[in-house]
């Protein structure tokens, strides 16, 4: 297991990850600690675990509102489906008409 130093809020933390994804942790340890920033000028002092539980809450808002705005996988799949059929049902209709049939 891989380890990633970071600090968050003038602290150093060694975090656990998986190999290759150092800088990634460390680029997120980056923009958490720009947040807590943020959101420390907007609320004052209230100590980190209010600060990381109102950071985490703000995220998880933004992570809700992405997903439901996002397309889901299923409705992808109905899509693709109906669409198959559609095109099936086209090609028959255009086979139809070549060969002289009556739509």
């Amino acid at each position: 297991m891989a380890k990633a130093d970071i600090r968050i809020r003038g602290r150093s933390f060694s975090i656990a990850c998986t190999p290759g994804q150092e800088m990634r942790v460390q680029r997120l340890a980056e923009q958490l600690d720009a947040r807590l920033t943020v959101i420390s000028s907007a609320v004052g002092d209230i100590g980190d675990d209010r600060l990381l539980l109102i950071a985490a809450l703000a995220l998880l808002d933004e992570l809700d509102a992405a997903r439901q705005a996002a397309p889901s996988a299923a409705s992808d799949a109905q899509a693709a489906t109906l669409l198959t059929a559609m095109a099936m049902k086209v090609e028959a209709l255009a086979a139809r008409l070549e060969s002289g049939g009556a739509a």
